[in-house]
């Protein structure tokens, strides 16, 4: 499944921005940054249980905000793109 997953953590404390880190590192291993805080990802059922309770345990929920979003599929038919990012082909060659 392919899933959208954006936040907004709070970083005016150095814990703010250590949760901030590690909320990233934790979606750049299932999906693509597609903007600063946004990833688009493509997962299992398993991994998607798997990230969002790891997100859950980093996050703080009275100071951040988490929201993923299920992407309809095919999702080439459901997003548009425009600027700088180009989309990405999942199911693609990644390497050219």
């Amino acid at each position: 499944m392919e899933l959208l997953v954006a936040y907004d953590v709070a970083t005016d404390t150095k814990a703010g921005r250590r949760r901030l880190r590690r909320v990233a590192n934790i979606c750049v291993g299932s999906g693509q940054r597609v903007q600063k805080s946004v990833f688009e990802c493509t997962v299992t059922d398993v991994q998607m249980e798997r990230m969002i309770y790891r997100l859950l345990r980093e996050i703080d929920p009275m100071q951040d905000s988490l929201r993923i979003y299920r992407l309809r599929e095919p999702r080439s038919t459901h997003v548009q793109v425009f600027g700088l990012s180009p989309p990405v082909d999942f199911g693609g060659t990644l390497i050219g």
